[in-house]
């Protein structure tokens, strides 16, 4: 063979090698990832040609799936009260894809999940059709009810949990957004999906602000920074004086710092928390330090970039401040920001004797036989503050509410103990905004055990200035969210 034909020659074997290499890599490296791909129609068609398996809440299906009478999608998915549930079940679109646990737990409700490879085998031999299996939550549908029945038209959000597990109990975020109305493909769903889009809705209610939305927490963090002056020896008994002035001028500035009510010069710590002394907990913050003030905020859990319940809870942040700004974060302001979530997760460790659990929304996943694939078993996060500081704090949130110069007597809950935390965070440029209405709290039991513990968030930019409070706006929703849990156990 001469010279050119060989190099001819090798140049088309290289070729062919390539061709049997990327032919290889598309089978076998990038056939899993191919066959999975959003963009592969042929998943869509799949993933809806059986009806899809139910998110379930106490026992009962909070979604469903009904039949096309034409397209290539033989099933589309519905739902239950789709706006009150949209908050923890998200969407499942055949045009827009999913999120949530519609997407999370995709593998368990379709059927293909790898934990059904055996059961499917089985049915593959003896004929039968492929069935999604279902995810069971912990919610509890009765204080879910009672949540998005209190925002009402307002906007807002609530998490509740259950503090001995870690069990997310209701999670509610208005407005909210029925996702069975863009569930299909038709021109009616590419309408409805536009019109929820926060380009199309300034009201932005795909957002869900329970989890993802990070507020300043204004005055319910201030139970934070007392479980702080506690821990580090600031302050050793709740009814101990607290040598504060009033106004307190913030450290290295000429600005006074003053109080919205109250008697709070010198004030103790016990009575700081019940009126709601913003010189008394601003002094101690700075008294504990930025470095001690993040460390007591983490193991109440801020900080935390990957909290999974298992959708995944934006970060809330204590940050590393100057002292005057430090001050400020003390008192939930400055640069402090909290979801929903954390704020309930500061109130279910408090109510656990100090104890923070994992909050989580599935407590099994099972096959379409009922057989259970996994179960969540609780987990601790930390020790957040000692049995004895919990303790002390459990008495001075108890004050706020039953205390006749406490500013969460709405709150209170025939039966039980409630102890609470009012809080008005101001925002926007020189606090030109309307503040939001914060209420976090719990409810004991006459037996000891501690059944819920809520946060709640108002934004309620109809309400006039003055009327905006968390004890008389979030206040109210906590309570009756309390007593629906409350109420659901006897």
């Amino acid at each position: 063979m001469n010279k050119p034909l060989r190099r001819i020659a090798i140049f088309c074997g290289l070729l062919i090698l390539t061709l049997l290499i990327r032919d290889n890599w598309l089978q076998y490296a990038k056939a899993n990832d191919l066959a999975t791909d959003d963009e592969n129609r042929r998943v869509n068609i799949e993933r809806y040609a059986t009806p899809r398996g139910d998110i379930i809440v106490e026992g009962k299906a909070i979604t469903g799936s009904v039949e096309n009478t034409s397209g290539d999608y033989k099933y589309k998915r519905t739902w239950t009260d789709g706006p009150m549930w949209a908050p923890v079940t998200g969407y499942s679109s055949q045009a827009f894809g999913a999120n949530q646990l519609e997407k999370l737990e995709d593998g368990i409700l379709t059927g293909n999940d790898d934990r059904l490879f055996f059961r499917n085998t089985l049915d593959m031999i003896t004929g039968k059709k492929k069935e999604g299996g279902s995810v069971v939550t912990t919610l509890n549908a009765a204080a879910q009810k009672a949540a998005y029945k209190g925002l009402g038209s307002k906007k807002g959000a609530v998490a509740a949990i259950e503090p001995s597990t870690g069990k997310i109990l209701a999670l509610v975020s208005t407005p909210s957004y029925d996702p069975s109305k863009f569930a299909g493909t038709s021109s009616k769903d590419e309408d409805a999906w536009k019109a929820v889009q926060k380009e199309n809705n300034p009201d932005n209610p795909m957002l869900n602000r329970a989890l993802r939305e990070a507020y300043p927490p204004g005055s319910t963090f201030k139970v934070v920074t007392a479980a702080a002056a506690l821990e580090n020896g600031v302050v050793s008994d709740i009814d101990d004086a607290t040598k504060t002035p009033d106004p307190y001028q913030l450290p290295q500035t000429r600005t006074d710092l003053k109080n919205q009510h109250g008697e709070c010069e010198n004030a103790t710590l016990r009575y700081a928390l019940m009126v709601s002394c913003n010189t008394v907990f601003a002094k101690m913050a700075d008294t504990v330090g930025n470095e001690k003030m993040i460390e007591q905020a983490a193991k109440f859990g801020y900080n935390n970039k990957e909290l999974d319940t298992p959708v995944r809870a934006a970060e809330s942040i204590y940050p590393e401040d100057n002292r005057p700004q430090n001050a400020m974060d003390g008192i939930g302001q400055a640069s402090n920001r909290a979801t929903p979530l954390q704020m309930a997760m500061v109130a279910s460790a408090i109510a656990n004797d100090g104890k923070l659990m994992k909050p989580y929304m599935v407590d099994q996943l099972k096959a379409a036989n009922l057989d259970t694939i996994e179960t969540t078993e609780p987990q601790e996060l930390s020790q957040a503050v000692s049995s004895e500081t919990a303790q002390k704090l459990q008495k001075m949130m108890e004050s706020v509410v039953n205390d006749p110069q406490g500013t969460g007597g709405k709150a209170k809950v025939s039966g039980a103990t409630v102890g609470g935390k009012t809080g008005t965070a101001q925002h926007g440029l020189n606090n030109s905004e309307k503040p939001y209405a914060w209420f976090i709290s719990y409810a004991k039991l006459s037996d000891g055990s501690a059944p819920v513990a809520v946060a709640v968030v108002v934004e309620d930019g109809a309400a006039n200035r003055d009327d905006i409070s968390g004890g008389g706006l979030a206040g109210p929703i906590a309570r009756d969210v309390m007593k629906a849990v409350i109420n659901s156990k006897k």
